[in-house]
């Protein structure tokens, strides 16, 4: 059974080992690279521990018994009233398609309309067709609206959005 717990200093450890093996992994997916991240002390994983689990921002691991499986966090936008920013959504591969993703998106829903957020925003790589039909599948739509991919100046981000109604 799939349980979701927020990202916090209990479990800093089981957040850096599964965010460096989303880097590595799938590395057009985030804006970050496994061998910036890799370099983080132990330390510094704890301290953003504490701050994406601060107010006005939410990290969650997915986790199948004691292994983190999925990894996602949304944070509240400072200047646009309404609008929460979805970042560093993964779910090891071989829990695609199992619900995980899904729990993982249920769970920063919640969030947002426990907060009067009323849309959630995102940017996908033009080349990360999965994540893009499974956000599609979820409800989030294409605003048409891109811009360069930070890490690789031959790929863009295609912002997509999810009206939250409650």
């Amino acid at each position: 059974m799939i349980v979701l717990e927020p990202i916090s200093p209990d479990n800093a450890l089981a957040f850096k080992a599964i965010r460096l093996r989303a880097l590595e992994t799938d590395p057009t997916a985030f804006g970050s690279t496994h061998a910036k991240e890799a370099a983080l002390s132990d330390e510094e994983w704890f301290r953003r521990s504490v701050r994406w689990s601060s107010d006005g921002f939410l990290g969650l691991l997915a986790f199948d018994r004691d292994n983190p499986c999925g990894l996602v966090a949304c944070y509240a936008a400072e200047k646009e009233a309404g609008r929460a920013h979805v970042v560093s959504m993964w779910v090891d591969p071989a829990y695609r398609r199992t619900g995980v993703g899904s729990a993982l998106i249920d769970g920063l829903k919640a969030w947002g309309l426990a907060r009067d957020v009323r849309e959630l925003h995102l940017m996908v790589t033009n080349v990360n067709a999965g994540a893009m039909g499974f956000y599609e599948r979820l409800g989030f739509r294409k605003t048409g609206a891109t811009m360069p991919y930070p890490n690789d100046p031959a790929l863009f981000e295609h912002e997509m959005l999810l009206a939250l109604n409650p």
